[in-house]
């Protein structure tokens, strides 16, 4: 419990940073309903990216013989909340069973195989848990230049990691995971550009015209990273991680000085709002 606590602790003042034994993992904070007392519990989990608003969180407890807590509080209640460090979501728990439920074990073991490791350490076949995003999301951030800020090191966090796992990945292809991870990255990106082309920006050319040439480019690099997005999903159908490495490179290359360039001019804007 002291544990989980100072994990916790620091998640939260480090919008979902943490250094230790989760420093370079995908971690979120879920909360859930005790099964018994009725009570909120918070726990620090590992999760696995699956695309189509859904994260996976693995009951594995170490590997110990029975299922930890917030398992059993999630089969007496779904309803939970996840928190990633930029938002905040109401999601709906889902056990899965059968062959997805081993397909998704095995995208993780092919991604880690500690996760092997904790399945032969018991006799219980360890649950894959899906939870799925079941509302708007909240953000913590005190103001709308923080906000961005938090949205931007969100992606630039997922894309290290992405650039860590293709190095550290040893295979002479590709893996399912690592695709999902991928793909999942370049909708975020697509839909943050698109909210941003559709809403952020016309309400801002509108308050404040004379950012309008700002706008203008920002737009143009949405375009050009879409591109880059579109080049980086053709290269992951393929079976060749040097390609991937390389159009990576380049999205982040380009996207850096975009996220940079934003942040420079609509930071002390939106912090004004």
């Amino acid at each position: 419990m002291d544990f989980n606590k100072q994990v916790i602790d620091e998640f939260r003042a480090n919008n979902g940073q943490v250094g230790g034994y989760f420093e370079g993992a995908r971690l979120l904070l879920l909360t859930t309903t005790g099964a018994r007392s009725g009570k909120p519990h918070t726990t620090p989990l590992a999760y696995l990216p699956d695309g189509a608003g859904r994260m996976l969180v693995i009951s594995s407890a170490g590997g110990a013989p029975n299922n930890p807590d917030w398992y059993h509080n999630l089969k007496a209640n779904p309803r939970a909340t996840v928190e990633t460090g930029s938002f905040i979501f109401d999601v709906e728990a889902e056990v899965l069973e059968g062959a997805e439920r081993d397909m998704a074990f095995a995208r993780a073991v092919e991604g880690d195989p500690g996760w092997a490791g904790y399945q032969a350490k018991t006799t219980r076949t360890i649950p894959v848990v899906a939870l799925r995003v079941a509302g708007p999301p909240r953000g913590s951030a005190p103001s709308g230049g923080a906000f961005l800020k938090l949205v931007h090191d969100g992606f630039r966090r997922e894309l290290a990691l992405i650039r860590r796992e293709l190095s550290d990945s040893g295979r002479p292809g590709l893996g399912v995971q690592l695709r999902i991870n991928c793909l999942t990255v370049c909708q975020g990106l697509h839909h943050h550009h698109t909210g941003e082309d559709t809403m952020i920006f016309p309400g801002l050319a509108e308050q404040h015209p004379s950012l309008t040439p700002i706008l203008e480019r920002l737009a143009k690099e949405h375009d050009r990273i879409a591109v880059l997005l579109e080049e980086l999903e053709q290269a992951l159908s393929g079976e060749d991680p040097v390609k991937v490495r390389a159009e990576i490179e380049r999205l982040v290359d380009e996207l850096e000085a975009h996220l940079t360039y934003e942040e420079e001019q609509l930071i002390p804007i939106l912090d004004l709002s």
